[in-house]
């Protein structure tokens, strides 16, 4: 249990540095695209004495009440009415999804490849969708280190055909990842997989898996003469 807090307590630390070294532009972003509450508390608690930064947190139409609270507090000005936080957030419903990706798909344009690798392990689900696509190898793995990361999420990087292999690399040695059947379909039955790689997760599909493998020419033959050789081994041992 000791040990469990003061790892957590490390994770706290390294979290709240990273964020108060963050550039406004990144916070902008991860404002925008936070998919839950404790990502503004995480923010203002790293930056108390960033006036920009709290300034954001005050005039951003998706600040919890608390945390609004706080930061009026910090800059000596007036608790909204709960009447200019639903106009706020009236004005950023009215905007369209697609408007706001791309909007949000041009600030993280303009950010530097440590504010990207920043975002990558911090960001929403959005954004990490779009780091995903990035440029820089370093960029697209740090999104893996984000806490955040879903299952299904980690299941469509695993079927990605434009992804380096060092991230097929990277969720073949996540054990918990891996226990996902989903997740591990996905990275068997992806032809951008390394063959050494699928090769050694074969003997864990089932039996229907095992024969649509064998017959997906996609994937590299060794891997579909591997299949071939479990579902001949089965039939034989039932």
């Amino acid at each position: 249990m000791e040990e469990q807090k003061a790892g957590g307590t490390e994770d706290s630390r390294r979290i709240a540095l990273d964020l108060a070294q963050a550039s406004k532009e990144a916070i902008e972003v991860m404002l925008d695209d936070a998919d839950d509450t404790g990502a503004f508390e995480e923010i203002l608690n790293a930056n108390r004495e960033r006036v920009d930064i709290v300034r954001l947190l005050y005039d951003h139409p998706n600040t919890p009440d608390k945390v609004r609270e706080t930061a009026a507090g910090l800059l000596s000005l007036p608790v909204r009415r709960s009447t200019e936080i639903a106009e706020l957030k009236k004005n950023e419903e009215a905007k369209s999804r697609e408007v706001k990706f791309e909007t949000l798909l041009l600030k993280i344009q303009k950010l530097g490849v440590s504010e990207r690798i920043r975002l990558a392990m911090r960001g929403g689900k959005e954004a990490r969708t779009l780091l995903l696509k990035d440029s820089n190898k370093e960029v697209i793995l740090s999104v893996l280190d984000n806490p955040r990361l879903t299952d299904s999420e980690v299941e469509m990087i695993a079927r990605s055909r434009s992804v380096p292999d060092e991230v097929f690399r990277t969720v073949a040695r996540n054990r918990e990842w891996m226990k996902t059947y989903s997740v591990l379909v996905a990275l068997v039955t992806n032809p951008k997989t390394p063959a050494g790689i699928s090769i050694g997760f074969v003997s864990s599909l089932k039996m229907h898996d095992l024969q649509l493998l064998e017959k997906n020419k996609n994937v590299a033959e060794a891997v579909r003469s591997a299949a071939k050789r479990l579902i001949s081994a089965k039939r034989k041992n039932p």
